[in-house]
């Protein structure tokens, strides 16, 4: 079965943008597939694994070819697990609200834990190469502010949220993106609500025909 796996990267719920903009995409995409499933990560529910000493001894044993101790093994399992949900959809949607010029903290664990060799991407003598291939990603970002080049400001210099995601996204094998930026949520009803409900529109339509070059 088609699967899309929703990773909520905002802890706002109803107050969120992102989510918002992102719940109106489900929304058409379970009238336009109704055979399809889709999962939810939360990553505010979810209990991610602690990057620490036993989790780094196990992604050096890893490298070295070392064996794992019973302790490493046990962590290294629970990274494994956290990522097949990635392995197991064909579509990642990812609600992302921009925090500190970048991402929030909590995707950033998500994503400092399951990238690891020969689980996100293989790595040899020839380089590495990202496992996630034939998926297809749609990303929603939120910013409070005009972070687009060419605004009102040079935010843009200052914008490593969209930049970071799609970096890693590539790395991990995923080529085909398709983004939504909802700008200026800070900028009071008459900009912000005008703004928002163009990215309404925009998520409608990539669910239905999932391309926006397609659905414009």
């Amino acid at each position: 079965m088609p699967t899309l796996l929703h990773i909520e990267a905002s802890p706002r719920k109803r107050q969120s943008v992102s989510l918002d903009v992102a719940r109106t995409y489900l929304e058409a995409y379970r009238h336009a597939h109704p055979t399809h499933r889709i999962d939810v990560l939360d990553l505010w529910a979810a209990r991610l694994p602690e990057f620490d000493g036993d989790a780094l001894d196990a992604k050096y044993a890893d490298l070295s070819g070392t064996a794992l101790s019973v302790e490493q093994q046990q962590v290294w399992t629970s990274i494994r697990a956290l990522a097949q949900q990635l392995h197991d959809a064909d579509t990642l949607l990812f609600s992302v609200p921009l925090w500190n010029f970048s991402i929030p903290y909590k995707l950033k664990h998500f994503i400092d834990v399951v990238s690891q060799r020969n689980i996100l991407f293989s790595f040899d003598e020839q380089g590495s190469a990202g496992l996630l291939k034939g998926k297809k990603a749609v990303v929603i970002y939120a910013r409070g502010l005009d972070f687009s080049v060419g605004g009102s400001t040079p935010a843009h210099l200052f914008d490593f949220q969209r930049p970071f995601m799609e970096m890693w996204l590539r790395f991990v094998g995923v080529t085909e993106v398709e983004s939504i930026v909802v700008e200026q949520t800070l900028q009071g009803p008459e900009i912000s609500g005008a703004i928002r409900e163009a990215a309404l529109e925009q998520a409608v339509a990539l669910a239905r025909t999932g391309s926006l070059s397609v659905g414009q």
